[in-house]
């Protein structure tokens, strides 16, 4: 199924997939406001789609944002309150990239009507969609099971100190998932990643955004993670055209697979 706003491919089993920031296309108008380096969509989640396609064979629904996040940030709240108050970070219509630089040219920036439109016109129709599986999932299964995947570059000093870990899982600081299941899918992470080389981190700089943070409702059936990926374990980060690496995404999808296998094997206890 596609829409005009996100690509969406339903599955029969309990796990949704939700990739908010992987769309590269732009509103009408947007890409002469903005600057040459802007332009390059550096903030994209790159490649998310491609690197997730082995959940269709879990029976996940795939839920993918066509429009990028400098149109609107579907990760956070339609208000605009920040996520992490107090630190740095980007906005709900961003005028700065991760790392501070402006993102139009002078003047160009978007009103509080402009804002409001897209809001309206992108953000709404995505939460729409996502509410929308979630329910459908809960109910045929009695309960849904959220995984948010995003990615970043392996540095942006603005945002934080050295070098990210390679998969930084969230949990909006446990509120977001039962804890037991949230205990077997750290588990499963942490050995995978071991055997790989890779490092992990659970609930570091990155715990969750308003996703997970506003659907993970574990008391509801909803069970919501996200997972923040480091660019350099799976494709060129430093510039265009910024090119899937297969040779290195292969270590990272075993991870993910395994993460994957402990959320969406996991049933709620009975009675």
């Amino acid at each position: 199924m596609t829409d005009t706003i996100f690509d969406l491919e339903r599955g029969d089993g309990p796990l949704v997939v939700s990739m908010p920031h992987c769309g590269t296309e732009l509103s009408p108008g947007l890409a002469e406001r903005l600057t040459e380096e802007a332009l390059t969509l550096r903030d994209t989640d790159w490649h998310i789609p491609r690197l997730y396609g082995f959940a269709k064979d879990m029976g996940a629904t795939l839920l993918s944002a066509r429009y990028s996040r400098y149109v609107v940030d579907l990760n956070r709240a339609s208000t605009g309150e920040s996520l992490y108050p107090g630190q740095a970070t980007t906005g709900l219509c961003p005028d700065v990239m991760f790392d501070g630089t402006p993102l139009y040219r002078d003047g160009q920036a978007p009103d509080e009507a402009e804002v409001a439109q897209r809001v309206q016109g992108y953000w709404h129709p995505y939460h729409e969609a996502l509410a929308a599986e979630l329910e459908r999932v809960k109910a045929r299964h009695g309960f849904a099971l959220l995984y948010d995947a995003h990615s970043i570059r392996s540095h942006v000093p603005r945002l934080f100190d050295g070098r990210l870990p390679d998969l930084n899982l969230g949990t909006a600081r446990g509120a977001s998932i039962d804890p037991q299941l949230a205990a077997e899918v750290v588990a499963a992470m942490e050995s995978a990643a071991a055997a790989e080389g890779l490092t992990c981190v659970t609930n570091g700089r990155f715990v969750g955004g308003h996703i997970t943070r506003a659907y993970g409702q574990p008391a509801n059936g909803v069970h919501a993670i996200q997972m923040e990926l480091a660019q350099d374990r799976y494709m060129d980060e430093e510039a265009p055209p910024f090119a899937y690496r297969p040779d290195r995404a292969a270590s990272l999808q075993r991870v993910l697979t395994a993460l994957l296998n402990a959320f969406a094997g996991w049933r709620p206890a009975q009675g």
